[in-house]
């Protein structure tokens, strides 16, 4: 029978989140409920609380998370998911038959799962899932594929950011942007999706790892933690000479902006090698242009791409980094900044404003 959890909504634009009741459904075919365990505090949550993706309000918010599998639908093969299964939850619930999974490129999947049923406030009133997920609550519903199966060693507090941020950085680095052995890498911004960048190009085996912040205290922790080889303040040095004056003159071989401003990429486009790359994972807002002489866009040969979800396959992807993690080869505990609880997540978006923080993790 349906169940009556604590969760965390947004009613309605720019007010604050409520920490309300809410009515879980049984699964149906293809649906499972997940006791959350823990939650990462994202930008994208503020940006559903603002407004920025879309206006079907009210919304469940949450979507980093990682929890326990507490029942799944009628007709789900136990060896894809059963009770009891350690998972992280994603929102590329791949279908396996549009035209990208069928040539092969399920990462760029047009047609992902979600779950069929709606989680509701107790009035009945329909709540939107944030990602599909809606993970600040104590239990989601959400479709089977959302649901990767990791180890279980990995505490949920950290394993559940692969979940977005994480995976978002560490993909915009590896999968999209192509850093392998020996590649110079300049990451222009140094939240939490930047700082997995960081991470990423030195797993990756880069020589060079610039980090790029005009928060000294982020410069700092991307060297000491993150294994960046150097820092640039970006509120006091040219960052576009800075780089370059890194590179031997030649500027980076692959740049990643992790802010997702016109200025932002406007730097990492001058500061990139010839035939270099260009990734942009951070998220821009609708009124955002560039204006980039196209001679220089034809002059300077590379790439310039877009990196959405960091072009992970979360099947394959997660249980990777859960695995490199456990061995001590990827610093995934280090981004948990805070642990906070259910109440404290309006908190929690203040912190992040002030850049006090790369996560605050919601623990239930």
């Amino acid at each position: 029978m349906p169940q009556t959890v604590r969760g965390v909504i947004a009613r309605s634009k720019g007010q604050p989140v409520e920490l309300v009741d809410v009515v879980v459904p049984d699964p149906g075919p293809a649906e499972s409920v997940v006791a959350v365990h823990a939650c990462g505090v994202c930008h994208t949550d503020l940006h559903y609380r603002e407004g920025g993706i879309n206006d079907e309000f009210p919304f469940l918010l949450g979507h980093e998370a990682a929890g326990v599998v507490e029942a799944v639908g009628a007709g789900v093969d136990p060896a894809v998911l059963q009770p009891g299964d350690y998972v992280i939850l994603n929102w590329r619930a791949v279908c396996g038959v549009c035209r990208a999974c069928a040539r092969g490129r399920p990462w760029h999947c047009f047609d992902t799962h979600n779950a069929t049923q709606r989680m509701t406030l107790a009035d009945g009133t329909e709540l939107s899932p944030a990602l599909g997920i809606g993970a600040f609550a104590d239990k989601t519903l959400v479709h089977v594929g959302q649901c990767t199966k990791v180890d279980p060693q990995a505490p949920a507090t950290a394993a559940g950011l692969l979940g977005c941020g994480v995976m978002a950085g560490l993909g915009a680095a590896v999968n999209t942007g192509g850093v392998t052995r020996g590649d110079s890498v300049a990451v222009i911004g140094c939240g939490g999706v930047g700082m997995a960048a960081v991470a990423g190009s030195v797993l990756a085996g880069a020589r060079r790892v610039i980090a790029v912040d005009s928060d000294r205290r982020k410069l700092a922790l991307a060297r000491a933690t993150f294994g960046a080889t150097h820092g640039v303040d970006a509120s006091s040095e040219d960052v576009v000479a800075a780089i370059r004056a890194l590179t031997d003159g030649f500027g980076a071989d692959v740049v990643i902006d992790a802010v997702g401003r016109p200025e932002t990429y406007e730097q990492a486009f001058y500061a990139r090698d010839l035939a270099g790359t260009v990734v942009l994972v951070g998220v821009p807002t609708p009124e955002m242009r560039l204006d980039l002489p196209l001679l220089d866009f034809f002059g300077r040969g590379g790439a310039l791409k877009s990196s959405w979800y960091g072009d992970c396959l979360p099947s394959r992807d997660f249980p990777r980094y859960v695995d490199l993690a456990l061995q001590g080869r990827f610093p995934l505990a280090a981004f948990v900044s805070e642990t906070v609880g259910l109440g404290d997540v309006e908190a929690a978006f203040a912190a992040m404003h002030r850049g006090d923080v790369l996560r605050s993790v919601v623990v239930l």
